[in-house]
């Protein structure tokens, strides 16, 4: 369920970049009729968590990325560091931060490029390792 709705989260992050003028509110009504109800709660409380810290979570990505600017990582990439970042520093109950960086991992694997993975894996693991 938690990996269905960290896909669902990195979706529609992805997708309002492109579209701003969509929330991701807007974006998750297309998901109600094919996830359940707690699969889609917990994809809204990441998407909202993200927005809410985003400025911070941003910041703690930059200075583990010291060879890479923000902007210039591939959105996929950028917005499953943002949704791992909230879940390990910024959730009311953070989650194990091996648990965390294993499940994002997997994600770059399905949805990034043959690299993210490992750069995602790197990032992840300077940021759990204080930076």
């Amino acid at each position: 369920m938690r990996r269905q709705s960290r896909e669902i989260a990195l979706q529609i992050l992805f997708q309002t970049e492109f579209t701003p003028q969509l929330s991701p509110s807007d974006i998750a009504h297309l998901y109600e009729e094919s996830v359940d109800r707690e699969t889609l709660g917990y994809a809204e409380e990441l998407i909202k968590g993200v927005t809410d810290n985003k400025t911070e979570i941003d910041a703690k990505i930059q200075a583990a990325s010291r060879h890479w600017k923000i902007e210039r990582m591939a959105g996929v990439d950028r917005n499953i560091l943002r949704v791992s970042v909230f879940e390990m520093k910024f959730a009311p109950n953070p989650l194990k931060e091996n648990i965390v960086i294993d499940e994002a991992v997997e994600i770059a694997k399905k949805f990034g490029t043959t690299d993210s993975g490992a750069f995602v894996n790197g990032v992840l693991d300077q940021i759990s390792k204080g930076s």
